[in-house]
């Protein structure tokens, strides 16, 4: 039925581990599935739970544990003493537009003199760009803060400095061998760099200044907090771990965002179509590409003048135009990812590859990583898709689980002109002659690192489940378990011995709806899977099958039941430990 891998997490075994499970299924109340789940997750005693389950804003690490936290709000505040213009300077994507939308914003209600910033994704590409310094120099900036870049522009900075213009930059990328010219460099991924939580997002480390900052100048920490929505969503669309210091920040950022959304969020959650609680995948699928949409198909000034709107009316205007984009972005996605597809189709070597890498001048470059991303659904290998810019090829790598596409890519350095990034994600910048080149050693490469299980489909199962155990008190202390994410994924179970009742039901030609029972369990639940009509066929109620599945709720008129959603469904499990 299936050729996806199943692998599941090491279950509680040693003696420290089983005893943990005990004292908190007592303690908490909890099935032992559930106390399991916990212990896998490091949660082991009471205390850990009280925190896991309740995050508070207290346990935000102290700033100045940043390197050179104190050199920044020392810069900052002798440019407030002194009136100086100050421009914060962020990037075209979310990351960089929430980054920006949070520091401007608030900075804005402590200080009058000034402005933002965004490059434009196509005339200026990633970075500080030189445009973007002769446009802060004509205009009298003498300090620049810049969110969510900065920390590979070596050279920017010094010419910057030419003009008399210095930098406070905040960052979340791996720096290179050298760091710019700057008056503080905020990043902790620094290698010298002792803050405790090494995950946070652009907007985080921006977050982390003004969080100093306001420790500094005696400011209430609750007027910052009004602007956790915002970093929510940095949070959620950047893809980092939501464990520690970001889980914190996610889940007091999504209540923000539930309860009192400032007035863009509010225009964007309006025409996206939702209406009940967002949570992260709400937040990733929905919101998130409706921001990044303004830079990819226009500017994204347009996303923080979203954000910042001021009232409902304003918020509304921008809102549509952004959502205008993003069904423009839609379309581009779709008809390159077919052409793409059709590429790898038609060439014998690139079916065989084990990585993909494609590239075509007539591409939109605001759409190729999403490219990458659906290629890697069809061929699940590293990927990169170049397009033209600027007589340069500019591609977007996308990886695989447990694949180092930055260091793959970082191999092939000595034919790039600029590249930089995450490990699952990053961007890169190549003279045009140089394609044929990179792609042979690129493939190279990945052929030499890659594990060949890293080849295959995998899902990550937690737990093994009885449909016994299943209950609403189970699912409630289940979604008390979010804000899920990386590092903290909503937990995927597999049950075996599992039977068809009645007719399975093909929803609009592509999705499975059915009725399922294990044997020796009265528990019946309906179970749905999407994109997944094709399993049908290999169904029969007198043969009994595996599936793993999500727990989710449905609400229907009122009526609540707990619904099953399919990951995969197998003759037989093949587990690995």
């Amino acid at each position: 039925m299936s050729e996806k891998r199943w692998l599941y997490r090491p279950v509680p075994e040693s003696p420290e581990e089983l005893l943990a499970v005990e004292n908190l299924t007592r303690e908490l109340k909890v099935n032992p599935f559930m106390a399991m789940l916990l212990v896998q997750r490091g949660v082991h005693t009471f205390d850990q739970a009280r925190t896991y389950f309740r995050p508070e804003l207290l346990h935000l690490h102290d700033p100045f544990l940043m390197k050179d936290m104190d050199k920044a709000v020392q810069r900052l505040q002798m440019a407030m003493v002194r009136e100086e213009k100050i421009l914060v300077y962020g990037d075209y994507d979310v990351d960089g537009t929430t980054s920006v939308a949070l520091f401007y914003g608030f900075m804005k209600t402590l200080y009058p003199h000034l402005d933002y910033y965004i490059p434009d994704r196509y005339k200026e590409g990633y970075g500080i760009s030189s445009q973007g310094i002769e446009w802060a120099a004509e205009n009298g900036f003498s300090l620049i803060v810049s969110l969510d870049c900065g920390i590979k522009s070596v050279d920017r900075v010094d010419e910057a400095l030419e003009k008399d213009i210095e930098f406070i930059i905040c960052d979340h990328h791996r720096p290179g061998a050298e760091l710019p010219r700057a008056v503080a460099v905020l990043d902790p991924k620094r290698s010298d760099c002792e803050y405790p939580y090494k995950e946070l997002t652009g907007c985080g480390v921006g977050f982390k200044l003004l969080q100093a900052l306001c420790l500094f100048k005696g400011i209430p920490l609750d007027r910052l907090f009004d602007y956790l929505d915002l970093l929510a969503i940095s949070i959620a669309s950047d893809i980092v771990p939501i464990v520690g210091e970001n889980r914190v920040l996610a889940y007091y950022g999504l209540k923000k965002l539930n309860a009192s959304p400032g007035f863009g969020l509010q225009a964007l959650i309006k025409v996206a179509g939702f209406s009940s609680e967002l949570d992260i995948t709400n937040v990733v699928f929905g919101l998130g590409p409706r921001i990044n949409a303004a830079g990819r198909i226009k500017h994204a000034k347009a996303a923080v003048q979203l954000l910042l709107a001021e009232t409902e009316e304003e918020a509304t205007d921008f809102a549509f135009a952004i959502n205008e984009h993003n069904n423009s972005r839609r379309q581009y996605d779709s008809s390159i990812t077919e052409q793409a597809l059709a590429m790898i189709q038609g060439d014998e070597w690139l079916l065989n590859a084990k990585s993909t890498v494609l590239f075509n001048n007539t591409w939109h470059k605001g759409v190729i990583g999403i490219v990458a991303s659906r290629c890697i659904e069809k061929y699940h290998r590293p990927t990169i898709i170049l397009t033209e810019s600027h007589n340069r090829a500019a591609g977007s790598a996308r990886s695989v689980p447990g694949f180092d596409v930055y260091e793959a890519i970082e191999e092939c350095s000595d034919l790039l002109e600029q590249f930089g990034g995450h490990t699952f994600a990053a961007g890169l910048t190549l003279k045009l002659e140089n394609i044929k080149a990179f792609q042979q050693k690129f493939e190279e490469v990945v052929t030499r690192r890659i594990q060949a299980e890293q080849l295959v489909p995998m899902i990550e199962i937690d737990l093994p489940l009885d449909f016994d155990a299943i209950d609403q008190k189970f699912y409630n202390v289940l979604k008390q378990m979010s804000p899920f994410g990386p590092q903290n994924m909503a937990p995927v179970f597999s049950t075996s011995e599992v039977f068809l009742v009645g007719e399975p039901y093909i929803m609009k030609e592509k999705h499975l709806k059915m009725t399922v029972q294990q044997a020796g369990s009265y528990q019946r639940f309906t179970a749905i899977g999407f994109n997944m009509a094709h399993h049908a066929l290999f169904l029969r109620r007198d043969q009994p099958f595996s599936i793993c599945y999500q727990i989710e709720e449905n609400n229907y008129n009122g009526n609540k039941s707990l619904q099953l959603y399919l990951k995969d469904i197998k003759a037989t499990v093949g587990v690995e430990q």
